[in-house]
C-alpha cells in the first residue's frame, strides 16, 4: 500500500509503497528516545521523497555512519538513513499523515547499547 508523510510544516513530503502489516523498531538510544522516532524500514526503491530535498539538515553523531536528516524549517526528522540498514531509509512512523492505516507490530530495540543489540540479530 502507498503511504505518505513528511514533516511539521509540510516542507519535506514523501511516499513510500510497503505492506499494510509492517514491523517497526522502537529504539531507546539518546537520539531516539528524546525525539520519539519509532522506526520503519523501507528499501530505497519502494521511496519517493516527493519535496523538500532543500529543506534537509544532515546531522551525523557517534560512529557517524548514520544520517539524521531534519527539516530545517520545523526540526522535524520525518525519515534518514540508519546505519543499521544501509539499503533502506527509516521512516518515523509518528510522520506518517496516517499511521494508523497499517497494521503494525513493534519490536524493542536496545539502541543505547548498539553494538551488542545488532550482534544479537544476526
Amino acid at each position: 500500500m502507498k503511504i505518505a508523510g513528511g514533516c511539521h510544516c509540510r516542507a519535506i513530503r514523501f511516499e513510500a509503497e510497503v505492506a499494510e502489516e509492517v514491523e517497526i523498531i522502537d529504539c531507546n538510544c539518546s537520539i531516539c528516545a528524546m525525539t520519539g522516532f519509532r522506526h520503519l524500514i523501507v528499501p530505497h526503491e519502494d521511496f519517493s521523497l516527493l519535496a523538500g530535498e532543500d529543506a534537509l539538515s544532515r546531522y551525523r553523531f557517534g560512529t557517524g555512519a548514520a544520517a539524521h536528516l531534519f527539516c530545517r524549517v520545523c526540526g522535524v526528522k520525518s525519515f534518514y538513513q540508519p546505519r543499521s540498514h544501509p539499503a533502506a531509509w527509516s521512516v518515523n512512523l509518528n510522520a506518517l499523515d496516517d499511521p494508523g492505516a497499517l497494521r503494525v507490530d513493534a519490536r524493542a530495540f536496545d539502541g543505547r547499547n548498539w553494538e551488542s543489540a545488532r550482534a544479537a540479530l544476526d
